[in-house]
């Protein structure tokens, strides 16, 4: 049977590297060739322009919101094509459950990323960063930072142990902030990545150039970067170094977004003694760590640190459990783990497991040199090193095995687990495991400035834990120093990554006009027929909703304290509210500021209206003394698609007096029918 080649996505066609280029691929369970990969023969500067010129107006012209609903087709076609995909996954040497880590992970990333996009970006072009800043007392001239997207194109570079996720964390947020893409995966697993491309391709959901693949070397990409470009890299600190330091990235100061070695740390905390329900737990997750994904993930247990009076008890119970894992074929339905991308790789692991045993440490459990699964796989055992004197062992803190290897160490004091755990030089995750809140606390103040997430688990929160080695879209991933420095997902913060942050000045009208939301001094447009009779589509961000003015009595006062119990010397004691240095007599309660409000502006019937979801930013600015009437401008500030039932509607509300002077001010969440 003829090996398959893979194809290149150039300029939204598919297309072969020429012959002298291609590399063969071997799977790991048996080394037979999997497909042929080579890049030789493409244009890259011309894909870099086509990117520029063609993905990336397409891109922009979307707003958010119809960017993260592509989002979601293309994680809905991902899930509906997903067996194939995990049928190509065995041939990495991972597992049906390492494959569902990353093809379905990968899809939920682009689930997570759709709704948060439609949740907390507006249904606009540019995105707002904190208030509005007042410079000028008349307030006709303000500034506002905004992000908008970058015109360049993103070269994603992966890593081989995630060909899907991989690719569809860093796609996410690119593609919500509205820059296109090129791809560019490890080729020892880009079989994978190549289907999980075509699988998005295929769907048809993509505007022209948004998305390009390269299935080998890069060539002269680099040559062609520019400031508005970004560089997002999985993988060595070597090869980090390299691309980080190429001229044309440092000439043009093209952003470059690293994550790199990692050697994380996981931590036995002082209480959590032999028979505590901390202590089960923390065995159990270095053993899956250095199993799951035969211990192939940036984020695995490389260090795990005990007290020095437990470490035999840890080492006997990790060393039982690792002894019940079946290592084999992956297809097998009673594999616990299975190979290693490639001989290659297996060859690299044994030599950094040599280096940190030369350097002091002895291995507890399995044997680096046992011949296990078929003939010509990359299965290597599970591999629990030890050393007792960490601060002698230097390699166990400089060398990552990448694959199923953690070295177990003993730490004298709190103290002493901070500094060796940041002895690491800086990781992507850290985990600790103890029920002392005293413990955990003292330990986190010492450590975070070194590690990029910080799990602490116990015995309320385990079974709800997505575990030490699971990145989530919400949460930032990445890590300082060793770690690249970099930072990606997190949200919004990823999106952001691939924008640029402005100071706009200028006046409201005109930062209204740009944005394509209302901010505050902004133009309004008075409207008759109340807003909240109006579906979210009808609405138009500055429509706004003038009240009747209300007078707020003494009696008004006394009646809302009596009735919450809110009886406060500054609403019901004349003298002791005029010796206030703020005061100059009695004054009405805010929140019966804030109820009187809605009584102004609610309307009642049954409507498009459906809920009132919460408030923001609420700031009580003059007080509103007995006497005086107050009345509300309700203005549409932004619209948010949550569902394709429900939307949210940010509306700003702003409360004045008598006197037009501003008493109260904040942003009131609806949610509505779209």
């Amino acid at each position: 049977m003829k090996t398959p080649q893979l194809l290149n996505y150039a300029r939204d066609s598919w297309t072969p590297g020429d012959a002298a280029s291609l590399t063969e691929l071997p799977s790991a369970i048996d080394g037979s060739p999997v497909a042929l990969t080579g890049s030789g023969g493409l244009d890259f500067g011309a894909m870099a322009t086509y990117a520029r010129e063609v993905g990336g107006p397409a891109l922009r012209r979307m707003t958010f919101h119809e960017r993260a609903r592509m989002l979601k087709a293309l994680g809905l076609a991902i899930l509906a094509r997903k067996e194939e995909l995990y049928e190509l996954n065995y041939a990495t040497g991972c597992t049906r459950k390492d494959g569902w880590i990353d093809i379905e992970g990968g899809a939920g990333t682009l689930l997570s990323f759709s709704s948060k996009g439609r949740r907390e970006l507006p249904d606009a072009h540019v995105l707002l960063d904190g208030q509005i800043e007042p410079l000028s007392k008349s307030g006709l001239f303000v500034g506002q930072h905004v992000f908008s997207s970058l015109q360049g194109v993103a070269v994603h570079i992966n890593a081989f142990n995630f060909p899907v996720w991989g690719m569809l964390e860093k796609l996410a947020p690119t593609l919500l902030a509205g820059v296109p893409a090129i791809v560019k995966p490890a080729s020892a697993t880009a079989w994978l990545t190549e289907a999980a491309f075509k699988v998005m391709i295929e769907a048809g959901i993509l505007p022209p150039g948004a998305v390009q693949l390269i299935v080998g070397g890069v060539g002269d990409l680099f040559d062609h970067l520019s400031g508005q470009d970004v560089v997002s890299f999985t993988g060595s600190a070597a090869t980090a170094l390299k691309l980080r330091t190429h001229p044309a990235i440092q000439r043009e100061s093209v952003k470059f977004i690293a994550e790199q070695d990692s050697l994380n740390a996981s931590v036995l905390g002082p209480d959590a003694a032999p028979g505590t329900p901390e202590f089960d737990l923390f065995v159990r997750e270095v053993v899956n760590e250095m199993t799951v994904k035969a211990g192939q993930k940036c984020t695995a247990i490389r260090r795990a640190l005990a007290p020095a009076d437990h470490i035999d008890a840890v080492e006997a119970a990790i060393r039982d459990r690792l002894a019940a894992t079946k290592v084999g074929d992956p297809r097998a339905e009673d594999t616990r783990m299975g190979a290693l991308v490639s001989r290659a790789q297996r060859d690299s692991v044994r030599e950094a497991v040599s280096r940190i045993v030369a350097a002091g440490a002895r291995v507890a459990a399995g044997d680096p040199d046992a011949s296990l699964g078929p003939d010509g796989g990359a299965f290597l055992s599970p591999l629990l090193l030890r050393t007792d004197d960490p601060w002698a062992c230097e390699a166990a803190h400089d060398v990552e095995p990448f694959g199923p290897v953690s070295t177990v160490m003993p730490y004298r004091d709190l103290d002493d687990a901070v500094r060796l755990a940041n002895r690491g030089r800086g990781s992507l995750v850290l985990s600790m495991f103890t029920y002392s809140p005293q413990a955990a606390r003292e330990f986190i103040l010492g450590a975070a400035s070194f590690h990029g997430r910080m799990l602490v688990l116990d015995r309320t929160n385990a079974k709800d834990s997505t575990g030490h080695g699971s990145p989530l879209p919400v949460l930032t991933h990445g890590g300082p120093g060793r770690a690249g420095g970099g930072e990606e997902m997190g949200g919004i913060r990823g999106v952001t990554h691939y924008m640029q942050r402005t100071a706009l000045q200028g006046s409201p009208a005109m930062i209204a006009a740009i944005t394509d939301q209302y901010i505050p001094g902004g133009p309004k447009h008075v409207v008759e027929t109340h807003p909240f009779r109006k579906r979210m589509s009808e609405l138009t961000i500055g429509d706004t909703l003038r009240t009747a003015s209300r007078v707020v009595s003494v009696e008004d006062i006394e009646h809302f304290a009596h009735f919450t119990g809110d009886t406060f010397y500054a609403h019901m004691d004349e003298e002791a509210a005029k010796a206030s240095p703020i005061f100059e007599g009695r004054v009405a309660h805010g929140y019966l500021i804030l109820s009187f409000a809605a009584g102004l502006f609610v309307d009642p019937a049954p409507g498009p209206v459906l809920a009132n979801t919460g408030l923001e930013n609420l700031r009580f600015l003059t007080p509103l003394y007995p006497g005086d009437s107050m009345r509300v401008e309700l203005t549409v500030r932004s619209k948010s698609l949550k569902s394709e039932e429900t939307g949210v509607v940010r509306w700003a509300v702003e409360i004045f007096n008598q006197k037009d002077e501003v008493v109260a001010t904040y942003d009131l969440l609806t949610e509505n029918v779209p």
